[in-house]
């Protein structure tokens, strides 16, 4: 079963034996009675796993339950890092399973609930045994499939149609009956519309084979994954430089758009405020969102949406699909997640005051920093970089479209939806132009006139591992 499919059946399965408020109130009770009993009162951690992955199923978040959000966001880990090296989420998984068979092993006859976390899985199974009563022939007429049931099992299929026919008919004698019946309908449609879409996706792969691909688009991200454009944050730069505070990755994610509100005068903390007010995106994105749009269309490369910076959540990141982050880290922090796989990384240069490109792995002929001299619409040289990378951990690809400035964004993007520009600067840096195609990163020199790019040139190309 794919991941999605089993996100939709659990989800459907939680919320059927979760369907009312009382239901949801015994089962928390239960949960309590879980973690304070003798089998997780000896590691916290483990406690507070499995009272995360739980509360995420119930609240319909289990496409949130993958190893890099849960090290993320419930172990502070950074959302870079190596969850080959770092098995933290992995090994306590392992323990709230052994501590949840010990539980169990102990109390379980008495349990109504059971929670299981499956091998290879972090979306809990919520397990319910329903006593059976004795029943008349008239009651059996009157009463509905669902309360049949011995045992509303997560391990059983997704709800049948036929029985939520008897359940809508009790809605007017029972409003908690009536939520639970219309929450459990609209799961079902939800994955009705999975599954279509699902079909729909295997069309579009066959279709992908039969369409003569016009650009290197369809060979970069291909016919099989949606793509998200994100645009940059300007304010976030404002405020910075206003405050002169560095955003973190962590800080942009956590909305803590001044780090240390303490330093800053109330003055200049309500001059941010009003600064943050809606939601703005660079100039420059409108143009390269365009462009990119028409790009694909040519290549027929699929389904394009545009999301802002500040709305995004490090959930939206972690999933199969192509991203096209736009502007630097200053502008746009999310491209700081994607750091650790670049040779050349925009820096801030706390003396210049500006972002400049750093270098790990300068190649023969090459510098260690490329320092713009051309600031704010000014003329002289800046520079820029366009990164392309698989999509670390998931399927698809990740484009990071960043200058040093605005003007340097402009040429990445006039580049790369240059078919004829950008395969001779693949066939220079000897890439292939055909899929697989490898990681790699163009830095591009330009030249600026009063703060408009003149000429642009790539001046180095790494492959990257």
């Amino acid at each position: 079963m794919s991941s999605a499919a089993q996100v939709a059946v659990r989800s459907a399965e939680i919320a059927r034996i979760l369907g009312t408020e009382s239901d949801l109130k015994l089962f928390q009770q239960h949960l309590e009675d879980v973690l304070r009993g003798e089998a997780f009162r000896g590691s916290h951690r483990s406690g507070q796993f499995l009272r995360y992955v739980v509360e995420q199923s119930i609240n319909g978040h289990c496409d949130e339950l993958k190893e890099r959000l849960i090290g993320i966001e419930l172990f502070g880990r950074a959302p870079s890092y190596d969850t080959g090296e770092d098995a933290i989420v992995r090994v306590t998984a392992s323990d709230v399973r052994r501590r949840l068979l010990q539980h169990y092993g102990t109390y379980g006859t008495d349990s109504e609930f059971r929670i299981r976390l499956p091998l290879g899985s972090y979306i809990p199974e919520i397990v319910r045994d329903v006593p059976v009563k004795m029943e008349t022939a008239e009651e059996k007429e009157v009463e509905s499939p669902l309360e049949a049931s011995a045992d509303l099992s997560v391990s059983s299929s997704v709800v049948e149609p036929e029985e939520s026919a008897p359940a809508a008919q009790e809605d007017v004698k029972s409003p908690e009956r009536a939520q639970g019946f219309w929450t459990r309908r609209k799961i079902l449609l939800c994955c009705v519309a999975i599954a279509v879409s699902s079909i729909f996706a295997m069309w579009l792969v066959t279709r992908a084979g039969r369409i003569r691909k016009e650009s290197l688009w369809g060979e970069l991200f291909g016919f099989q994954w949606s793509t998200k454009l994100i645009t940059s944050d300007p304010n976030i730069v404002e405020i910075q430089t206003l405050t002169g505070q560095t955003v973190t990755l962590s800080d942009y994610a956590n909305q803590r758009y001044v780090p240390d509100p303490s330093k800053v005068t109330p003055e200049l903390m309500k001059f941010s405020t009003e600064i943050l007010r809606g939601d703005k995106a660079a100039a420059i994105d409108t143009g390269v969102a365009v462009n990119v749009a028409e790009w694909m269309d040519q290549a027929n490369a699929g389904r394009l949406t545009i999301q802002s910076a500040r709305n995004l959540r490090f959930a939206d990141l972690l999933k199969d699909g192509n991203f096209i982050l736009l502007g630097s880290p200053r502008s746009n922090p999310w491209a700081l997640f994607y750091n650790d796989h670049l040779d050349f990384r925009f820096v801030f240069d706390q003396n210049s005051g500006q972002e400049i490109v750093e270098n790990l792995h300068p190649h023969r002929g090459e510098s260690a920093k490329y320092i713009p001299t051309a600031k704010g619409f000014a003329t002289g040289q800046s520079f820029a970089v366009a990164s392309y990378l698989r999509n670390p951990d998931h399927q698809g690809h990740v484009l990071l479209i960043a200058g040093a400035d605005a003007e340097g964004t402009e040429a990445v993007d006039d580049l790369m939806t240059d078919s004829t520009a950008l395969s001779a600067a693949m066939s220079q840096c000897g890439l292939p132009h055909k899929a697989p195609i490898p990681n790699f990163q163009l830095l591009l020199r330009l030249s600026t006139m009063a703060g408009s790019p003149e000429h642009s040139e790539v001046i180095a190309c790494h492959i990257l591992s």
